[in-house]
């Protein structure tokens, strides 16, 4: 029964592994608690009350919001899918309202601390093997100039890559495509690139994609994960030093800069314009330094 809603999930949603691997814990975790307090061996008899005490439970755990919105998200969707396929009438999850989640504002490095990191490569990109340097720089390159997710960039191939026109084609969330324009000096760091990967591992068979392993092989993400960690670390002290820090730093710099958020949106590939928003606290943070600089009674 659940094999077959995720199997919708994967192939006809195009959720990620990830989100599908997510609802498939979180549904086996409501099965063994319905199965522990209520004695039900089937998920299609359970009633409403009895979602609602599943969700109590979760907060009395003090599970984070995020996790018990999810868990939420994955029943509704789970019965939905039932429903539609003609397993049930009504929804026992529909009418479960899901905890606000408290506005976390996006963390990024500062604009002269990013640039510090690309101007001076040789005092942060200090490898013994040179390839693995440029690779290393470029891949820092690529996902703070494109906003693209760590998954995004580890899908990146180089037939998704035109020279001619300096764009980048990402295949994003549920396999949806956008085109994302790069500056002149990325392309030709790509262009360098390419041909030094191809006669340094020129006796090894390489997959296709533009980042690979020392074996041929496409990256995995924790490998990209330390390698944004490192040198984050090198430019900033921020806490949080991920691949998505850099997303955000696109999308902030972007903002502050004067990009409108509807752009941000398309560049992003946010499926909603509330998914950007949140950038725009950047800039207001910078008109309220610009204002106490420049207002006499500032």
């Amino acid at each position: 029964m659940t094999e077959a809603f995720l199997n919708y999930l994967k192939f006809e949603k195009r959720y990620s592994i990830k989100t599908v691997e997510s609802y498939k814990i979180d549904i086996l975790q409501f099965f063994h608690f319905i199965k522990q307090e209520f004695e039900l061996d089937d998920l299609l008899t359970v009633k409403n009350n009895q979602v609602r005490a599943f969700v109590v439970q979760l907060v009395n755990d003090k599970n984070k919001p995020t996790s018990i919105k999810r868990k939420i998200s994955a029943l509704k969707s789970f019965y939905k899918y039932n429903q539609k396929i003609g397993q049930l009438k009504t929804n026992p999850a529909d009418k479960i309202n899901s905890p606000k989640i408290p506005e976390r504002l996006p963390k990024f490095v500062e604009q002269q601390k990013i640039n510090k990191l690309f101007d001076e490569p040789q005092m942060y990109f200090t490898k013994e093997n040179a390839f693995d340097n440029m690779q290393e720089r470029l891949l820092m390159d690529v996902l703070y100039s494109t906003g693209m997710r760590r998954q995004e960039l580890i899908n990146l191939q180089w037939s998704d890559i035109n020279f001619g026109s300096n764009q980048v084609k990402v295949t994003g969330k549920g396999n949806k495509q956008r085109l994302i324009p790069i500056g002149n000096e990325l392309t030709d760091s790509l262009r360098i690139f390419q041909k030094t990967q191809l006669e340094e591992l020129k006796n090894i068979p390489k997959a296709p994609y533009v980042f690979l392993t020392k074996d041929g092989k496409q990256l995995y993400p924790n490998y990209v994960y330390r390698i944004v960690k490192l040198h984050i670390g090198h430019c900033s002290t921020a806490e949080k030093k991920s691949p998505h820090v850099l997303r955000h730093s696109f999308a902030t710099h972007m903002s502050n800069n004067g990009a409108k958020l509807n752009d941000i949106k398309e560049l992003l590939g946010h499926a909603s314009l509330a998914s950007t928003q949140v950038y725009t606290h950047n800039t207001i943070e910078q008109l309220k330094e610009i204002y106490k600089i420049a207002h006499p009674k500032a």
